[in-house]
């Protein structure tokens, strides 16, 4: 499954919000440098959608606010 995710960096707290078009907004405390965000997005939609890490890949937008990422098995 391929969603559409609106990051916002340095943000005060890490949340996740399921938005109404199916997709998600992640406010991460990490900075987008070096990947750190990412990570952090990452590390963010797995213990909200209560799935492995592993399970998860940022398929487009690695260096943009919006990304689209894929959640599934067959990652």
């Amino acid at each position: 499954m391929r969603v559409t995710v609106r990051v916002v960096p340095r943000a005060r707290r890490t949340a996740v919000e399921a938005l109404a078009d199916g997709g998600f907004r992640v406010a991460v405390t990490a900075p987008a440098h070096e990947g750190q965000a990412n990570e952090a997005v990452i590390d963010a939609l797995a213990a909200f959608l209560g799935v492995p890490r592993s399970k998860i890949r940022i398929v487009l937008g690695r260096t943009a606010r919006r990304k689209v990422v894929e959640i599934g098995s067959d990652v």
